[in-house]
């Protein structure tokens, strides 16, 4: 549904901590999610639904710090990419498409404030 939050995801510098803090305090288990590159893992709640993803910061990079994410479904990423700039947001990560999944692309807003839009491979309800 364009424009609802559907997917969260944790960065952080110590994905085993964060994997055991989780689990402990919010009850979540942990599958691994298969990527070309890098590890991923998706979080699922006690009944099993899956709520957000857990990957760990590279160890070169310099940038990112650790903190959540949040992404917005939309009805096509490639059209609000074309919104955000006009509007004077800029692009942090092009539109990718990830196999599965959908298509994602990570915004800033004029402000500053970061955003993920994503394209679901099937529409969410």
């Amino acid at each position: 549904m364009h424009g609802r939050f559907n997917w969260n995801e944790l960065m952080t510098n110590d994905l085993a901590k964060a994997k055991s803090f989780y689990g402990q305090a919010l009850g979540w288990t942990f599958e691994p999610f298969p990527m070309e590159e890098g590890e991923y893992w998706i979080a699922k709640a006690r009944d099993g639904t899956a709520v957000a993803g857990i990957m760990p910061i590279a160890p070169d990079d310099d940038q990112s710090q650790p903190g959540w994410l949040s992404y917005t479904s939309v009805d096509s990423v490639d059209q609000c990419l074309h919104a955000v700039r006009s509007g004077g947001g800029n692009i942090l990560q092009e539109a990718m498409d990830i196999p599965n999944v959908g298509r994602i692309a990570i915004i800033e807003d004029p402000a500053g404030a970061v955003i993920g839009l994503m394209t679901p491979v099937t529409p969410q309800a």
